[in-house]
């Protein structure tokens, strides 16, 4: 992980912290639009700019936690032809985006002679992957309202549709509490180590 509150690191984490959300909540939207809802394109939300998508709290906790979020994209189930399949497109694309990312900054760190440029150089590219793996693995989680419990629901009997919704109420606060007493490790680590292993395979 990253060497938190070491101020080299810190600055060369705030560019990576700020492509991962505003990637993330992009194909969100992207994939949203391709589904046919306009909602976030009509918002301003279709964009890489940060600025949109910045949240406080989740940003700051993708610093020094190696997890976080952003302020999620708009997206109205009304346009889409088929709720469940589609929004599990749509949540699993911020995802895919960031592992993405990743992967692209594993094959530069593996195949390009990054130290030519000096230290640096290797220390951002290692931060975005290590970054973009930590949004990707936290948003996966299947508990309300991170993108897992969305692509969850694409899967889960009609029967069992009931508990979900109980669950989407009180999500917040589970996940509260799973953040406040370091819980959240327990869930999140094996994810995370999973995709840096998928990510960084051919090493």
């Amino acid at each position: 992980m990253i060497r938190h509150m070491d101020p080299y690191f810190f600055i060369l984490s705030i560019p990576a912290v700020l492509w991962a959300i505003s990637f993330h909540e992009f194909c969100h939207g992207y994939a949203a639009k391709l589904l046919g809802d306009p909602t976030a394109e009509m918002q301003g939300r279709l964009t890489l700019n940060p600025l949109e998508h910045f949240d406080p709290v989740g940003c700051l906790m993708l610093l020094f936690a190696g997890f976080g979020w952003a302020k999620p994209v708009p997206v109205n189930t009304r346009y889409f032809k088929n709720v469940r399949r589609d929004m599990f497109i749509v949540s699993i694309a911020g995802i895919i985006g960031n592992l993405l990312t990743a992967f692209i900054f594993g094959l530069i760190l593996h195949f390009f002679p990054l130290r030519v440029l000096g230290g640096a150089a290797v220390d951002f590219v290692k931060v975005m992957i290590l970054m973009n793996i930590g949004l990707a693995a936290f948003n996966i989680l299947p508990i309300p309202p991170l993108d897992g419990s969305k692509i969850l629901y694409g899967f889960i009997p009609f029967e069992w549709l009931k508990f979900y919704y109980f669950l989407e109420r009180y999500g917040f606060f589970i996940l509260l509490i799973l953040v406040l007493t370091r819980s959240i490790g327990i869930l999140m680590y094996p994810v995370r180590d999973f995709f840096l292993w998928l990510v960084t395979f051919y090493y």
